[in-house]
């Protein structure tokens, strides 16, 4: 009996364990400020692609449109080439991307990882 009464203390705390989660679930990454501008996404493996970025989720699922894959070398799969292929319409998975940058260039921004001290 003594068993029972402790689960549901422990629910109770469950529940404020995920509101400190959800907290914690705010992006640092605002993709927002590119949507329908062109952006450059590389991936794991190696491949690159570049299109305008028309939706994204935080887990970083991306939809780009007008879509552009960078063709690799054959003799090394990390060197691009000159060729490149139209994809149009892509949804790419979050779990892939390695990097997102601007086609256009880069901003440079404050570390958002060091602790700002006041004094």
């Amino acid at each position: 009996m003594a068993s029972v009464g402790g689960g549901g203390g422990g629910g109770g705390g469950a529940s404020k364990m995920a509101d400190k989660e959800k907290k914690k679930k705010e992006s640092i990454l605002d993709l927002s400020k590119y949507i329908d501008k062109t952006i450059r996404v590389k991936f794991q493996g190696g491949r690159e692609a570049s299109g305008v970025l028309k939706g994204f989720d935080p887990l970083l699922n991306l939809v780009l449109d007008g879509t552009i894959e960078y063709m690799r070398d054959p003799d090394d799969q990390y060197k691009l080439t000159e060729d490149t292929r139209q994809l149009g319409l892509v949804v790419c998975r979050g779990t892939s991307v390695v990097l997102i940058c601007p086609q256009d260039g880069m901003e440079a921004i404050p570390n958002p990882f060091i602790q700002q001290q006041d004094g």
